[in-house]
């Protein structure tokens, strides 16, 4: 956590008070003054010139992936600067561990780009914005979540076609969002911080005009028909009179193995385990009756994911994912995660972050030793289409990621602090203009050395069909 007043203040028994329980007005005095040791304006700097093997670290991120699924990873990093970056959280976390922080750790995300953020249902069946991938969380200095973001915006921005004035605004927009929001969340007592979450009416009350509204809504709708009756006609079908999952090389298929299915019920058991006993009885309400590998997102290429197709009694279908939890790419400069499961990390991390969490959460270690988080395959999942997005509205989607992420740190972090750090002026804002910029070059760079390192033979490359 971060630095704070070694002050004492009178108890009933005479007793120090813990830093976490000194006054908002003391934290926010400790952030300030912070700002000596490392003023704001350095936030800014990124030496273009630094030196990474950017193509071994990449690798390295691979070694525990299934290596005939890499070359798939590549081909999707390949296909632009910003595909490149969803798919370098390895190597943006070697960059950030040797930026300037001020020691203030929160619960981070660590793959914190705006793609990461989106719809997704709550357990009351309600359609909620917030952040929805946890695979690299960890504790973390808060810098790290809000660098990859505005440079993310940046990259982002410039691949649609903005200018560097217009990607420079836009992660201008998206720091000032999290730094005005976190100084809000900094006075609201702990559970209004909780209870807080920002909804899908929400969002159409604040449509600035009848486009976005419109906009907004259909996106909306588009998310509540991404539930299970909608999922599973497209990707099962009958097979000898059964309901099974549809080979669909090479994104889903079988596994050859003729004792996988009996392994993932095992696995089932010991998922069963990691729930609450009240979800255990609704689980228990259903039964696996297939499973198949599934190639998923662009990070998580080559990682271990299947998914499983339940029933209950009444044949209304469930499909869980369980998806391989590797260690943060985080943990070499933030250290390691007091959760042995990688899988519990993920889902510890998600459940602290999020307004509120999938009800079928939960982890489970594989039976040779690989560790997986479960959850349901997508419902209502959705993130916002880049896709023909100007200036404006990549600005306001900004202004809802600044605002999500704050929430989320200040769950988990000292928000007195770093707002007393952050201050009401925009000068910590500009910074990370400059910086976004200055890392979206970097990132263009690094695509491009992907490029050639394909052209040399270096990394192997495996391009899907549209």
């Amino acid at each position: 956590m971060a630095a704070r007043s070694t002050s004492r203040r009178k108890s009933g028994r005479n007793e120090e008070v813990p830093p976490s329980f000194r006054s908002r007005e003391e934290r926010y005095a400790a952030g300030k003054r912070l700002r000596e040791q490392i003023p704001r304006e350095r936030h800014a700097n990124w030496k273009s010139g630094r030196q990474r093997d950017m193509v071994a670290i990449l690798e390295q991120s691979n070694r525990d992936r299934l290596q005939e699924l890499v070359p798939i990873r590549y081909g999707r990093m390949l296909k632009s600067p910003f595909t490149f970056l969803r798919g370098s959280a390895a190597l943006m976390a070697h960059d950030l561990s040797q930026l300037p922080h001020i020691g203030a750790r929160v619960q981070a995300c660590g793959d914190c780009h705006l793609l990461n953020f989106g719809l997704f249902a709550t357990p009351e069946r309600n359609l909620v914005f917030d952040l929805n991938d946890f695979d690299e969380t960890l504790p973390a200095p808060w810098e790290w979540d809000v660098k990859r973001l505005v440079a993310s915006f940046a990259v982002a921005a410039r691949d649609g076609g903005a200018t560097d004035a217009q990607a420079h605004q836009v992660a201008c927009r998206c720091a000032r969002a999290y730094r005005e929001h976190l100084r809000r969340f900094s006075k609201m007592n702990p559970l209004e911080v909780w209870y807080s979450r920002l909804d899908a009416q929400t969002l159409l009350d604040e449509a600035p005009d009848a486009k976005a509204r419109k906009f907004r809504k259909q996106l909306f709708d588009r998310a509540r028909e991404r539930v299970m009756e909608s999922v599973f006609p497209k990707i099962t079908g009958q097979v000898a009179g059964q309901p099974r999952i549809v080979d669909q090389p090479p994104v889903i298929q079988h596994v050859a193995d003729p004792d996988f299915f009996a392994r993932v019920q095992k696995a089932m058991l010991a998922y069963r385990e990691s729930l609450s006993d009240e979800r255990r009885v609704l689980l228990d309400r259903y039964r696996l009756v297939d499973a198949a590998l599934k190639v998923v997102g662009i990070g998580s290429v080559g990682t271990r994911c299947y998914i499983g197709l339940l029933f209950s009694e009444e044949n209304h279908p469930l499909i869980l994912q369980f998806k391989e939890s590797c260690r943060s790419v985080l943990e070499p400069y933030a250290g390691k995660s007091q959760y042995d499961n990688q899988g519990q990390r993920v889902v510890m991390g998600q459940r602290l972050m999020q307004s509120s969490s999938d009800i079928f959460l939960g982890w489970v270690r594989g039976g040779a030793g690989h560790d997986f988080f479960v959850r349901q395959l997508r419902d209502m999942k959705m993130s916002v289409p880049l896709e023909n997005i100007d200036a404006t509205q990549l600005e306001r989607y900004a202004d809802y990621c600044g605002l999500t992420l704050a929430r989320a740190h200040a769950k988990s972090g000292d928000s007195a602090t770093i707002s007393g750090y952050l201050g009401k002026g925009e000068i910590f804002d500009e910074a990370m203009g400059r910086f976004a910029l200055a890392y979206a070059d970097q990132t263009e760079r690094d695509h491009e050395q992907l490029v050639k390192a394909q052209r040399r033979g270096r990394v192997k490359v495996l391009y899907e069909e549209d």
